[in-house]
């Protein structure tokens, strides 16, 4: 009723919401996972999708020491109805802000001039040593698509450049005498 009325902030209603969750403790184990998970149900149904591209889960992990501070801290007297929750409130709102922060940082890393991606692929293949899977290439060039990266491959064997040992995902790929770059 209080998010229809709009007295207090979304945010800080579902952050309030998984400490009121984490100190009723209503599982023997799992307590933290189910209110993560419940945390990011929350956000998706307020629109805030980050933690679709985000792992809120390994923010909070990476904060896991300033987590339990504020968890502790939040969660004293909370019985008594006597707590402070705004300790793991505002971790909560670092958290999303990190994520937010980290997602715009990706995003910057993903928009690339024309050619880019064709020169990181080329790149990658140059580096190798002998054979080498697609799963290769794709882990060094995590911001080009596994079809980029394929049409790249394919171009290099119609040129002689390359040759396919095999079918499927396990196949290898290794340089011929001709030059890739």
């Amino acid at each position: 009723m209080v998010v229809r009325k709009k007295k207090t902030r979304p945010l800080v209603l579902i952050s309030a919401f998984n400490l009121d969750f984490l100190c009723i403790h209503p599982f023997r184990d799992g307590n933290g996972r189910v209110s993560r998970l419940l945390l990011l149900l929350q956000s998706y149904h307020l629109g805030l999708e980050v933690g679709r591209y985000i792992s809120l889960e390994r923010l909070i992990e990476q904060n896991k020491e300033r987590y339990c501070e504020t968890l502790e801290q939040s969660s004293y007297r909370w019985h008594e109805s006597k707590h402070d929750p705004w300790p793991y409130i505002n971790y909560i709102l670092f958290i999303i802000k990190s994520a937010y922060r980290e997602f715009e940082s990706r995003l910057g890393l993903l928009q690339s001039r024309r050619g880019e991606k064709t020169d990181l692929v080329l790149r990658a293949i140059d580096r190798k040593l002998g054979g080498f899977r697609v799963s290769e290439i794709q882990n060094e060039c995590p911001n080009v698509s596994v079809d980029m990266i394929r049409r790249v491959l394919k171009n290099l064997r119609a040129r002689e450049q390359l040759e396919c040992l095999g079918r499927g995902q396990k196949a290898q790929w290794r340089k011929t005498s001709k030059e890739t770059g």
